[in-house]
């Protein structure tokens, strides 16, 4: 029996659906699209910030030195950046109502800064009930010891559990731990497979 369902946050729960406004950015920087992202987000600064090693305000401080901005310009360019990122509210919605049923849980590779965005932007903290960062947890997606504390954490089999993630890497690294997992690669799809599979686990009590 599925008992737990758990879900990433960046590409799934926040989507960037309108690219131009970091596209804008990029081009302003002399930069595309995925330059301007893996300045972001995949630098040795993001890395250290990702685990917890520095905070989110250390990386941006890091970001600042790099494009030489001053601190308005830093801002600005905070903004631009998440100017096309859009919470699905849809979704957010089908986690409340699955909470009356199962345990939920959030498993997200983000900086330390995450939980303050969940509680005070976005007011989601409370559609989960646990929430795993891995700034937090010192382990990222897809080290298989972050599957293992997750599944210590929350005190149940990891057949008993599904995990939804836009990486594939992250879902190949949870089903080698046991856990039952989804590509997210549209709310649409991903939730057409969670309904299956949590249809077929209640047929499957029913006949026994």
């Amino acid at each position: 029996m599925i008992t737990t369902v758990i879900f990433d946050l960046g590409g799934v729960l926040v989507r960037t659906e309108d690219r131009v406004p970091r596209k804008k950015l990029a081009k302003q920087y002399g930069m595309d699209y995925w330059e301007l992202s893996n300045l972001v987000y995949r630098t040795e600064s993001s890395k250290k910030a990702t685990v917890g090693e520095i905070s989110a305000d250390e990386h941006w401080k890091n970001l600042q030195e790099e494009l030489g901005l001053d601190d308005q310009q830093l801002q600005r360019f905070e903004e631009e950046f998440w100017g096309g990122d859009v919470l699905d509210e849809e979704l957010i919605d089908f986690i409340r109502d699955l909470k009356a049923d199962y345990t939920t849980a959030l498993l997200s590779n983000a900086w330390d800064n995450l939980r303050l965005l969940m509680r005070e932007t976005w007011n989601i903290d409370q559609v989960f009930d646990q929430i795993f960062i891995s700034a937090e947890i010192k382990l990222a997606k897809p080290d298989d010891r972050v599957y293992q504390y997750i599944i210590h954490q929350l005190e149940g089999e990891p057949g008993e559990m599904v995990f939804l993630d836009d990486f594939e890497e992250n879902v190949k690294a949870a089903r080698q731990n046991g856990i039952n997992a989804i590509h997210f690669r549209s709310r649409e799809q991903a939730l057409g497979e969670l309904r299956e599979l949590l249809d077929a686990d209640l047929d499957q009590a029913g006949e026994l």
